[in-house]
This record gives structure tokens, C-alpha cells and sequence, in this order.
């Protein structure tokens, strides 16, 4: 995904934090990996951007069962666009009318469709 570039020859940082009740960051392998790539290609996330997915130790993606919930606490911290696994695109038509028109939600199909969403435009 970050092309001729090593990964091994840099060194990162990054910050993150779960918002989820239990506060384990359970289901945060897909934000650390579109935010180490972000870096590794030195280009910009979006801004107001939540990114959702659970990676399994094959690469694959987990189900996300509660896309309901992460919306509403999408909004409630001030996102403007969700970016969800399209294995969940039925689960958003349960949420209030109110909650849809405030927040954008996107679907991505594999690691490299999420990551060309994550990152801003024009660059």
C-alpha cells in the first residue's frame, strides 16, 4: 500500500483514542493502519474523519456488528464523515433521520479503498 517506500527505515508516532464504553480500543486496527500509512506516505487525513474496521491477523476485515452506535458517538464527538466496512451498510438505515443528516457515511471495500478515502483530496 505505501509503494517503494520502507517501512522499517522510519520511525512513528501516533496518537489514538477509544471512544467505545469499555474504552479497550477493540476494533482499532484499521485507524492504526490508515494513520501509519497516512504517515509513511507523508500525506493528510481528512479532517473530522472516523475510520472503523477490525482487522483480523490474516488482513482481512472483522464484521462490525454495532454501526449504529459508532454513528451516534460519531456525531456526539463532532465527526463530519464515518468510513465503515461496507459488511455493515445495512446497519445505518437504523439510525434516526436526525442522525443521517449530520453525518456523512462512507463504505470501503478492502485496505486500499479505505485508505484512498482516509486521505484528503488533492494531494
Amino acid at each position: 500500500m505505501v509503494g517503494d517506500r520502507d517501512p522499517r527505515s522510519h520511525d512513528f508516532s501516533v496518537q489514538l483514542r477509544a471512544f467505545d464504553s469499555s474504552k479497550s480500543g477493540n476494533g482499532m486496527g484499521m485507524a492504526v493502519l490508515m494513520a501509519l500509512c497516512s504517515a509513511m506516505l507523508e500525506k493528510n487525513t481528512k479532517g473530522g474523519l472516523v475510520v472503523v474496521g477490525s482487522l483480523n491477523l490474516g488482513g482481512s476485515l472483522d464484521m462490525i456488528y454495532n454501526a449504529v452506535n459508532i454513528a451516534e458517538l460519531a456525531v456526539e464527538k463532532g465527526a463530519s464523515t464515518l468510513l465503515i466496512p461496507l459488511n455493515a451498510r445495512k446497519q445505518p438505515n437504523d439510525l434516526s433521520d436526525d442522525m443521517i443528516t449530520k453525518i456523512n457515511i462512507q463504505y470501503y471495500t478492502d485496505l486500499r479503498d479505505c485508505l484512498v478515502k482516509t486521505l484528503m483530496e488533492g494531494y
